[in-house]
């Protein structure tokens, strides 16, 4: 299978950035694309609503379903799974895109973003495939995705970040246990992570730490998780994916065009040595 066509995509976290592009990508091929997220009004500092991205999923040929979504919250996700399949017909894919990140060290976390990020991190993945699971056993070739990060022990992953890193790592060891566990019902349970960092609104949250120019556009990672999306999900699951060797997989070698700015250093992401 080399498209999407006619498949739900259920993206949390999809107003913007990299749960966007995955589902502009998902478009093209005339997939059906739920937009969960939390912002359905616009907000100063972050572009992008639930419903401007509805409003270029069907632009790029797809069908939209925008739906307000806390995934703190289990009843609202309840709400969201049911809403969709009702609109669809049923989920064929889960993508766990929604997450916190609060790159501080421990003195500087304060408990609300310690929560937040493993609300949104761990429990809200966890909750959301929980969720989608009786859909999933459905379709014909159910992928979950997260945008989680290899499982990397390293210390020095963990000493400028130790509360981001355990939440986020939350997503991946979700991705360890859940792809062994359902392996035997066909499911596939795969991480996908960028090599470099990605031009989001997250990175221009952190300030000038982060410059653009040294970054890679969404449309990379949008690529990669296509190709493992349509891949045969019982041949396909287990896997914490980087979206270079993805590319490389599917026979690209040329990743010049993702770059925000041609010809500059990029920069590596987080969680890889």
């Amino acid at each position: 299978m080399t498209t999407l066509a006619g498949k739900t995509l259920f993206i949390t976290g999809a107003s913007r950035g990299i749960g966007l592009a995955i589902g502009l990508r998902a478009a093209r091929d005339g997939a059906n694309v739920v937009i969960a997220a939390k912002s359905d009004v616009p907000n100063p500092k972050l572009p992008g609503t639930i419903h401007s991205a509805a409003a270029a999923i069907e632009a790029a040929g797809g069908t939209a379903l925008a739906l307000r979504l806390d995934v703190r919250d289990a009843d609202d996700i309840a709400r969201a799974v049911a809403a969709a399949a009702a609109r669809f017909g049923g989920i064929d894919i889960l993508v766990n895109n929604a997450s916190a990140i609060w790159l501080a060290d421990t003195p500087g976390t304060p408990v609300k973003r310690f929560d937040l990020m493993h609300q949104v991190n761990t429990r809200g993945t966890f909750l959301m495939t929980q969720a989608c699971l009786p859909w999933l056993e459905r379709a014909a070739n159910p992928h979950v995705l997260m945008l989680a990060p290899p499982l990397n022990m390293a210390p020095r992953w963990f000493a400028t970040h130790t509360a981001y890193t355990i939440a986020k790592y939350g997503m991946s060891q979700c991705v360890l246990g859940m792809s062994a566990e359902f392996v035997a019902r066909g499911i596939a349970v795969n991480a996908l992570w960028p090599r470099t960092v990605i031009a989001t609104a997250a990175v221009a949250m952190l300030g000038d730490t982060v410059q653009p120019e040294h970054c890679r556009k969404p449309e990379i990672v949008a690529d990669a998780a296509h190709w493992l999306l349509t891949q045969p999900a019982r041949n396909c699951t287990g896997r914490f994916a980087i979206d270079e060797d993805v590319l490389r997989e599917s026979g690209l070698s040329d990743f010049e065009h993702y770059a925000v700015q041609p010809g500059a250093a990029l920069l590596p992401d987080l969680f890889l040595d």
